[in-house]
């Protein structure tokens, strides 16, 4: 069975698809201006991109990984997180505060998912 990378550059791909998972990076906004919620919202539309791309969807997600610059925008992180979250299908989740690479990131989001 072969390794599908997708979005591939010199240091990491976007993600690879394996034996039915969809491991993705880590996904961060593409408008470092826009608040939590804001930034939430670009990172989710990311991730729903890239598992269609993959022939899945936010509900196959096995698992979630978020990582947040400041836990006191976990709630206007949640409140984008709930507007999203497939109903009866809420993954697994860890979110953890980090320091992102880009200081203006307030969030970075990794999913594994389930392929259909």
């Amino acid at each position: 069975m072969s390794i599908k990378r997708v979005n591939v550059e010199k240091r990491l791909s976007d993600m690879a698809v394996y034996n039915g998972v969809a491991y993705l990076a880590g996904q961060v906004p593409d408008d470092g201006s826009l608040d939590m919620a804001g930034q939430t919202a670009q990172v989710l539309a990311t991730i729903d991109r890239l598992l269609a791309e993959a022939g899945s969807d936010k509900s196959k997600i096995l698992m979630a990984q978020i990582f947040v610059s400041n836990m006191k925008e976990f709630d206007a992180m949640n409140r984008a997180w709930d507007a999203w979250v497939a109903d009866g299908n809420a993954p697994p989740r860890a979110t953890v505060e980090a320091r992102l690479a880009n200081p203006d990131f307030k969030v970075e989001i990794v999913v594994t998912a389930a392929v259909a």
